[in-house]
């Protein structure tokens, strides 16, 4: 596992830019961290480096549990914070997208259990103090490695 720390909470999106510059059809982006600690900033950053229009507001789709915006592949942007587990998401029919024609980034990932896709990027946040983040990326599977080490280049 590597780590960074962002001092601002545009660096935590400029952070995420980067790595949505670098995603692929079939990506798979686990975001962990305490309510508050910037998955949200982190995903903005990624529909900002998809391409997905500026104006466009990136929100952390809480109620609605998946936001899907344009961009230059189709961004599948969960938030499973107010699921129970992988069952709930099994019910749902997401997982047609884990492995579709866009990216997925899933905030509170965790939740999906044993149903987390074999090649992920998992991005974890914490706070580091008042404006600055820890983020850091642990990759499992091939593809993932290749996305954190380009990250972190």
């Amino acid at each position: 596992m590597s780590c960074v720390v962002t001092k601002s909470q545009q660096e935590t999106v400029e952070l995420g830019a980067r790595l949505g510059r670098l995603l692929q059809p079939g990506d798979f982006v686990a975001l962990v961290g305490d309510l508050g600690a910037g998955k949200t900033q982190f995903a903005k950053g990624i529909a900002l480096g998809l391409e997905v229009d500026p104006e466009t507001p990136v929100t952390s789709p809480t109620y609605t549990i998946l936001n899907i915006y344009d961009g230059r592949i189709p961004l599948y942007h969960f938030d499973l914070y107010r699921l129970e587990g992988a069952h709930d998401v099994e019910a749902l029919g997401f997982e047609e997208y884990f492995s579709g024609d866009g990216a997925c980034v899933v905030e509170w990932a965790e939740r999906l259990e044993e149903d987390l896709p074999a090649d992920l990027l998992t991005v974890t946040l914490h706070h580091a103090g008042v404006d600055e983040r820890s983020v850091c990326f642990d990759a499992s599977g091939p593809r993932a490695r290749l996305l954190a080490e380009a990250v972190l280049a």
